[in-house]
């Protein structure tokens, strides 16, 4: 099983493409999670009758009032598998496994629907890989992959985990959202290891947003970034990479810093002129900036 952040140039492409294809406003309309209640699934349920009203309560949440979700258990290599078609139906197939491991059908659905809601909107990327990571970031960035996370298990004799996502990657999408919305999504965790690699995930977004040239970086990173700053400045015509996300170009009005939106990830362009607020044209955050 693969720990650590090795997808997060992936993550932040689709984090960056989610917000060109919905806008800040659509974004926004997603700010309240499913909550557990709306997903759980008690043992004594109707295998099937349960699976539809989760799956309802999905189709709901992920705003996509129109589909209806078919949904069969059968032997298969993956946890799930969805048929996208023009609608007004849709077809899912689980792994025969949630058949008898009925918590995390919710977290099995989540991933599925959301390739329906890609489908509908238009929104892909090229090769399966990059594809199932658009799907698992859109799918935590609209406040249903806390499922996805929270199905991680890990112990001595077995684990578990859903999605193409590391958990701490997942915890990381799960933080950025929170930031966001001011809603933490921790107390709903039924799993040790879930909880611990959204601790991860989360500092791993906290230490990208005081990166230079935020004002809240840090002074090893301001002191780098002088460095790097003060090299640019000799050079003005040429391109010079930072020791972050960070770099330098030359531009029309003198040398130019650019750097990745804290929320969007969209690459922001700004003139080395020192303290500045600075808005993202995408997402329109205001990021404090000494440049």
């Amino acid at each position: 099983m693969v720990h650590g952040f090795p997808h997060l140039d992936t993550v932040h492409a689709a984090v960056t493409a989610l917000y060109r294809r919905l806008s800040p406003e659509g974004v926004g309309a997603y700010a309240a999670s499913v909550l557990p209640a709306d997903v759980a699934f008690a043992d004594h349920d109707d295998l099937y009758l349960g699976t539809q009203r989760v799956a309802r309560a999905l189709v709901a949440h992920l705003r996509l009032p129109e589909a209806r979700m078919i949904v069969a258990f059968r032997e298969m290599e993956h946890a799930a598998s969805v048929e996208l078609t023009a609608g007004p139906e849709y077809f899912i197939e689980l792994n025969d496994r949630f058949r008898t491991h009925r918590r995390d059908i919710g977290a099995a659905l989540a991933h599925e629907i959301t390739h329906v809601l890609l489908h509908r909107l238009g929104l892909s990327f090229p090769g399966t890989r990059d594809n199932e990571i658009l799907t698992d970031t859109v799918t935590a960035y609209l406040g249903a992959g806390w499922l996805l996370l929270d199905a991680f298990r890990e112990d001595g004799v077995s684990r578990q985990k859903l999605g193409y996502l590391t958990p701490e990657e997942f915890g990381y999408v799960l933080a950025a959202r929170a930031a966001l919305f001011g809603e933490d999504p921790s107390p709903w965790f039924t799993s040790p290891q879930a909880y611990r690699a959204y601790t991860a995930g989360r500092a791993r977004a906290l230490s990208d947003a005081r990166r230079p040239p935020l004002a809240s970086a840090g002074r090893v990173g301001r002191l780098r970034y002088a460095r790097d700053r003060r090299r640019a400045l000799e050079h003005p015509g040429s391109h010079q990479e930072g020791h972050g996300a960070y770099a330098f170009e030359p531009g029309p009005d003198g040398v130019r810093v650019t750097f990745p939106c804290t929320t969007c990830h969209q690459r922001i362009r700004v003139a080395v002129r020192g303290r500045a607020r600075v808005r993202c044209g995408l997402c329109r955050t205001v990021l404090d900036c000494d440049t």
